[in-house]
């Protein structure tokens, strides 16, 4: 939680994340008493524009669910439409099972999901593997805010493996500027008072329009 509150913005999202923390030691702490659990999905949506940290989380969550004991490894293994669609018909099913097998004991994150909703082969595939693995994997989906919604509403299985959405805001343009001086000290990079001044103008500009500029990532 320390690592977490160190983050530079992403409020709102600390305060899911912290939520998320809470429900799944409370969940394993019943896994190991041998209480009764409700059915819990651990798979996430976030929603975004690019570079408002979503990686970084995923990330994040997969660790603190290898800490957890929910995982066993704790890796995260990123994927986007290339990684699971092949050319012909009948390959898809394959090549999103191997991806998965090969996820399997940390979290799998599927940027720009919603280019998966047109293939039924393998949004279906998709859906039986996260069923059958979901004792030792966990789904992240990932994309712009509004794509991600017609992506989960697509297929009703998808709306009920699912339920748990964490929308990214952009970062406003002083939080632009401490990322900026954050990966200037990584480098030993000083900023004197009058390049401060200069690109603290320049984030103010481009706050604007901070989904077009890139946030963290521009």
């Amino acid at each position: 939680k320390k690592e977490l509150d160190s983050y530079i913005g992403l409020d709102e999202v600390k305060k899911e994340v912290k939520n998320l923390i809470n429900m799944a030691t409370v969940y394993k702490l019943r896994i190991d008493n041998n209480l009764p659990n409700p059915d819990m999905s651990l798979h996430l949506v976030f929603s975004g524009n690019p570079g408002t940290g979503k990686t970084m989380i995923a990330r994040f969550m997969a660790r603190v669910y290898h800490s957890l004991g929910l995982l066993s490894k704790g890796t995260l293994t990123e994927v986007d439409r290339s990684g699971l669609v092949a050319g012909y018909i009948g390959q898809t099913a394959i090549k999103t099972s191997k991806v998965i097998e090969s996820a399997m004991g940390g979290v799998l994150f599927i940027d720009e999901a919603y280019t998966l909703t047109y293939k039924t082969e393998n949004v279906n595939t998709f859906l039986k593997e996260m069923e059958d693995s979901r004792a030792d994997l966990v789904v992240i989906v990932a994309g712009y805010t509004d794509l991600m919604e017609k992506f989960i509403d697509s297929n009703p299985g998808l709306r009920s493996r699912f339920n748990k959405y964490i929308d990214f805001a952009d970062y406003t343009a002083d939080e632009m500027f401490a990322i900026f001086k954050l990966n200037c000290s990584k480098s030993f990079y000083v900023l004197d008072s009058a390049a401060e001044d200069k690109i603290k103008e320049y984030f103010t500009l481009v706050s604007e329009a901070a989904g077009e500029f890139g946030n963290a990532r521009g």
